[in-house]
């Protein structure tokens, strides 16, 4: 965020959240083929002259606020990432990314940081500011405020009822899409036990169940199911969501991790074409306890801005896999704060003393502002400045 001094200009850089959830413990070497660079490089999905048909929201930039005006600034938090590695898979392609594929906020909450953790979980968040002078303006200054979430142990974690539902239509035939995908989920079922439940579906011109609830600890089992898989139809998405909520409902695991793990190139062509009775029933769905999260794959088909909202309308977060690191990175390293959910619709107020700033600028969040009243959560978390910005 961006943030004015009085007689100054001081701008807030923005609110960092590291992991909302978090894991420790034992890192377990894969099992299995590492799709290879070469083998991702020999067979990426756009060709010269082949149709890009990836689409993202339209990003605006926030505007400078006067403090006397406005002293408040209230957005939701975002715990995605998807936007760094989406970029980083462009301009490793030697080609800049879109002006709306950049969402600042996940390019700086990509990377972790040395935030203390709160001691408790209630709240289960740790608040940290940090202040520095702008390096493009001496008239202004940069405030970072850091927001870590409670670390939980995986040995810790309640049990997880995961329903993979994989897009297997012919757009996923390629090593960086389907290919990629089964490495991911196999690194993903390698960390889980017998107390875990994994359930396969798939969506194409028809959906299906690949692999009924099966223990975690069942390897051979779920990666037979995984190496099965092949590309070929149309995509049909709607129908593969509402199937994999009936199949997580009937393996619901009460006080436990009940989630769908939507893995895609982001291609819904045909079924349902309503999004918005989409995103409406991820959201009623997610009433139930069951929760949505979103792994992007492969380019050319990328619907980035329905992917977003789907993980958004669903408690989760939507990450973008583009190598078998970003793999490791978000199903083995991370998976705590992938799979577990510390706290659900987390918003952040801001308000500024208009006797010392006299305007600032949040950086990123375009698509997360709130009005100063739609903050209406019975239970409000607030941090004090004591000490004035000087």
């Amino acid at each position: 965020m961006s943030v004015t001094r009085k007689l100054f200009s001081f701008a807030i850089l923005g609110l960092t959240v590291a992991t909302l959830g978090a894991c420790g413990g034992a890192y377990k070497m894969p099992v299995g083929g590492i799709p290879t660079a070469s083998m991702m490089m020999s067979s990426k999905t756009i060709e010269l002259g082949a149709e890009n048909r990836e689409n993202y929201a339209h990003i605006l930039e926030n505007s400078v606020k006067l403090v006397a005006q406005e002293p408040v600034s209230t957005f939701s938090a975002d715990v995605d990432t998807a936007s760094y590695s989406n970029v980083r898979r462009m301009l490793n392609d030697a080609r800049l990314p879109p002006h709306d594929a950049v969402r600042i906020e996940e390019m700086i909450n990509y990377f972790s940081y040395d935030y203390p953790a709160p001691q408790s979980l209630d709240p289960p968040f740790h608040i940290s500011t940090e202040m520095a002078p702008s390096p493009w303006n001496n008239n202004n200054v940069l405030l970072q405020i850091g927001l870590q979430g409670a670390k939980v142990d995986r040995n810790k974690m309640p049990a997880a009822n995961l329903v993979f539902l994989v897009d297997v239509s012919g757009s996923m035939h390629s090593a960086d899409k389907l290919g990629l995908l089964k490495y991911a989920l196999k690194e993903l079922t390698g960390q889980l036990t017998a107390r875990d439940r994994v359930t396969l579906v798939v969506y194409a011109g028809a959906s299906g169940v690949v692999l009924a609830a099966t223990p975690g600890n069942q390897r051979e089992r779920i990666d037979a199911a995984l190496e099965s898989l092949s590309a070929g139809g149309s995509t049909n998405g709607g129908e593969g969501i509402r199937l994999a909520y009936a199949m997580a409902k009937a393996s619901y695991i009460p006080g436990g991790i009940n989630r769908i793990m939507l893995a895609t190139d982001g291609d819904f062509n045909v079924g349902t074409t309503n999004f918005e009775a989409l995103l409406n029933l991820v959201e009623e769905k997610r009433k139930t306890g069951i929760s949505l999260s979103v792994l992007g794959f492969g380019e050319g088909n990328i619907d980035d801005q329905l992917m977003e909202q789907l993980a958004d309308h669903g408690n989760g977060s939507y990450a973008y896999i583009d190598t078998p690191s970003e793999a490791r990175k978000v199903l083995v390293e991370q998976v705590g704060s992938t799979l577990l959910t510390i706290a659900k619709d987390v918003k952040i107020q801001i308000e500024f003393n208009s006797a010392v700033v006299s305007e600032y600028r949040l950086i990123g969040y375009g698509n997360r502002l709130f009005n100063r009243e739609d903050l209406t959560t019975t239970r409000l978390m607030q941090v004090r400045w004591a000490q004035a910005i000087r």
